[in-house]
């Protein structure tokens, strides 16, 4: 096994954090192939906050740390571009807001913050709880389902109708289909040598190559449908079809920039949100205090009537339950950047062009910050539990500029499932099913999780 370039690294121990033997020209690439989550966790608990080694031909330094995370996210963000994973979803994103740097992308979110807007998800609020109270309908006691396909069916329809006034729900099976063989040809650990194989043998991408073409079909009918009827909608496609840079040259986006920008919404809007919630399903049925305790306050403070967003404040046990789940199970479960230049890092000298991670998911589990970390435990989330832990100890939507832009789209959107779902449903899983986790770009569960929903008593006023 030989990297890309078949160069040999060799890095200088002078000043080098420490960490572990590589092998040579492959070096922790086949440990992170098999199982990059247990590799994370090992390299932490086994060397600290800063860890040292390569994947293939790759420099790579693991930081486990609050105040490091802030060095790179915050105070030295200008010094860093995303790493690799993301430089490879450009061929599925194209230069949205997810994947482009720069001027770029300063310019695409100035434009689309204001759909963010504190009076724009209170409009947005309406549809969540619609479409939840469809498929809260659509359920019969005692039925199977699987909860992270509901999830990817609900979020998704929640977004394409909230950002792009689309329904896609008609093509949500057809579209999570092309969007998991994307996923997993894009993300999926590899081995060292994997991009040279996929340019000589051009059927190794052919899957994704016709997953693209399906994803793009649908996103190029969305601007077709509002470039025909010529209405502003109110919503973030139409705000981006009509955008003026008043800063720039003042002209509006390319059919490029639309698409991707539209591609990035569909995709990464409804990705991470059906993660965190297909998580907190399966975290809920294995902890009945803690839903007995949120159907409590459900019943309490609704008493049988549909949660609105001027609701969720009332309802902290709620957001407790979906802070805790994205804890154990954050959905962007690694965040790396690639070094533009030379830094220092407290006494360690890291070279232009290393790759810095920072896992979510090792930090959300570090004793240092969570007393029994590996419990799902949402009391700890009580306002005075919170007052002595450091800010990024928990850090779900990254953080600085390029922190996540729908942070208050999901938060909102996350409570609104719950409570709406909740209220009505208890969510059981199957005895005999293992579940599993799938590292990809967000944090699946293998195969989906079967479920069995049974409807509940609900109090009324």
């Amino acid at each position: 096994l030989i990297p890309d370039d078949g160069v040999l690294v060799v890095w200088s121990s002078a000043h080098r954090p420490p960490g572990p033997r590589d092998i040579p020209l492959i070096g922790q690439s086949l440990a992170f192939r098999r199982d990059p989550i247990g590799l994370l966790m090992t390299l932490a608990r086994t060397y600290g906050d800063v860890v040292a080694f390569t994947m293939g031909r790759q420099k790579t330094i693991l930081l486990n740390h609050p105040d490091l995370f802030k060095r790179i996210l915050v105070t030295d963000f200008q010094n860093f571009v995303k790493a690799r994973g993301l430089e490879r979803a450009r061929a599925l994103l194209g230069d949205g807001l997810l994947t482009s740097e720069g001027d770029v992308h300063r310019r695409q979110r100035r434009l689309v913050q204001p759909a963010f807007h504190r009076d724009r998800l209170r409009g947005y609020g309406a549809v969540m709880t619609t479409y939840c109270e469809r498929l809260r309908e659509r359920w019969h006691h005692g039925e199977e389902v699987d909860i992270a396909r509901e999830m990817m069916h609900l979020t998704m329809g929640i977004v394409a109708k909230t950002l792009l006034n689309a329904d896609v729900e008609s093509d949500a099976d057809e579209v999570g289909q092309a969007l998991m063989v994307s996923l997993m040809h894009l993300f999926s650990p590899r081995t060292p040598f994997a991009s040279r194989l996929e340019r000589f043998i051009p059927a190794l991408s052919r899957r994704f190559d016709h997953a693209r073409e399906t994803l793009n079909a649908v996103i190029h009918d969305i601007i077709a449908q509002h470039r025909s009827d010529g209405h502003d909608h109110g919503d973030l496609l139409s705000m981006l079809m009509q955008a003026q840079d008043e800063e720039g040259e003042g002209g509006g986006m390319t059919d490029r920039q639309l698409r991707d920008e539209a591609m990035t919404i569909l995709i990464v809007g409804h990705e991470t949100t059906s993660s965190a919630l297909t998580w907190t399903w399966y975290l809920l049925s294995q902890h009945p205090e803690v839903e007995s305790a949120l159907h409590a306050e459900l019943d309490t403070v609704l008493q049988g009537r549909t949660p609105t967003m001027d609701d969720l404040p009332r309802l902290p046990f709620t957001e407790m339950v979906f802070t805790e789940s994205m804890r154990l199970y954050p959905p962007v479960w690694l965040i790396g950047r690639r070094a533009l230049t030379d830094f220092q890092l407290d006494s360690y000298h890291i070279p232009a062009n290393s790759i810095v991670l920072m896992s979510p998911y090792v930090m959300h589990r570090d004793s240092r910050y969570f007393d029994d970390p590996f419990t799902f435990n949402p009391w700890r989330w009580k306002h005075d539990a919170q007052r002595n832990r450091p800010k990024l100890s928990y850090f779900p939507f990254g953080a600085g500029p390029r922190q996540c832009i729908g942070e208050g789209f999901a938060w909102m959107e996350g409570g609104l499932v719950i409570a709406t779902l909740a209220q009505r449903w208890r969510i059981r899983p199957l005895s005999d099913q293992p579940v599993a986790i799938a590292p990809l770009v967000t944090l699946r569960a293998r195969g989906g999780i079967r479920m069995t929903v049974e409807e509940r008593a609900v109090a009324r006023a």
